[in-house]
């Protein structure tokens, strides 16, 4: 195989792993959608889908999440956040091309809450689900205060990067690339549950004690933290409902699926509190 070869295989693997293009970009490479509810509302939510920061599971975490806030009176702002890449995570490419990886998505975090809050809404959460679920409570932990979220919901969430008897390994890798998955200094940064002293607003996690994917210990590793650090948490451990079920836990889990009734129920709790 020639050289021009291997730059053309090369090439089109970088484009494979590219996101595809879309509407409402905050950046060349993240957009965010914007779903509005029929009804006048002064909440809005972002979504952040799952995919082990690879790819995204954009209708099951992103659209449909979405649609099931705005038929609860919430506006919802759905991110597509750069990731490795289908191709960037089976060819290894980011050892040679750096692709996208970490501060890339808080970066693309902090550009659509800096939008969404743009819009007026008296308060702006986010919600994410298994790698997304990283991903908005490192948000709560290390944005710029005048961009952390009002409130935050982490579903079936990858916590740590540091304890490997739990730690999901293809999100830790496909956020930190190939060259930096092992560095322990970058990895207890981003171990959310080591940094809750950080975060200022109210947390909601919810995940199931069957999930084959995100081992059921990372959620109970952040609940543990928030309470040793006295904040105002709910964590619904499931004993079924398994991975990625986002707000079709039905199909599942009867039990799981009431995760939605307890988050808009969670909602108004918190409301009162701050009135």
């Amino acid at each position: 195989m020639n050289i021009m070869r291997v730059f053309k295989i090369i090439f089109l693997l970088l484009l494979i792993a590219c996101p595809l293009k879309a509407q409402n970009r905050i950046d060349g490479f993240s957009s965010l959608v914007e779903y509005q509810p029929t009804c006048k509302t002064s909440t809005a939510v972002i979504v952040c889908p799952g995919g082990s920061y690879c790819w995204l599971s954009k209708k099951y975490e992103g659209s449909e999440v979405a649609k099931w806030l705005n038929a609860n009176g919430i506006a919802a702002y759905v991110l597509y956040y750069p990731t490795a890449g289908w191709a960037g995570f089976a060819w290894h490419s980011r050892l040679v091309f750096r692709g996208h990886q970490y501060p890339d998505q808080i970066q693309a975090v902090e550009k659509a809450m800096k939008l969404v809050r743009s819009k007026g809404y008296n308060r702006v959460g986010m919600m994410g689900f298994s790698a997304g679920g990283h991903l908005v409570l490192c948000a709560a932990e290390y944005l710029r205060p005048c961009y952390k979220p009002d409130f935050v919901a982490s579903l079936y969430p990858v916590i740590t990067f540091s304890r490997d008897e739990f730690v999901h390994r293809r999100s830790r890798r496909g956020l930190l690339g190939e060259r930096r998955w092992r560095n322990k200094t970058i990895c207890d940064s981003l171990s959310v549950e080591m940094h809750a002293d950080l975060i200022q607003c109210p947390v909601f996690i919810a995940n199931c004690k069957d999930d084959p994917i995100v081992n059921y210990h990372n959620a109970m590793l952040m609940d543990s933290a928030l309470t040793a650090n006295y904040k105002q948490h709910l964590y619904i451990q499931y004993k079924t409902g398994g991975h990625g079920f986002g707000t079709t836990a039905s199909k599942t889990s009867a039990e799981a699926i009431t995760w939605k009734e307890r988050f808009l129920t969670w909602m108004k709790g918190i409301d009162k509190i701050r009135k």
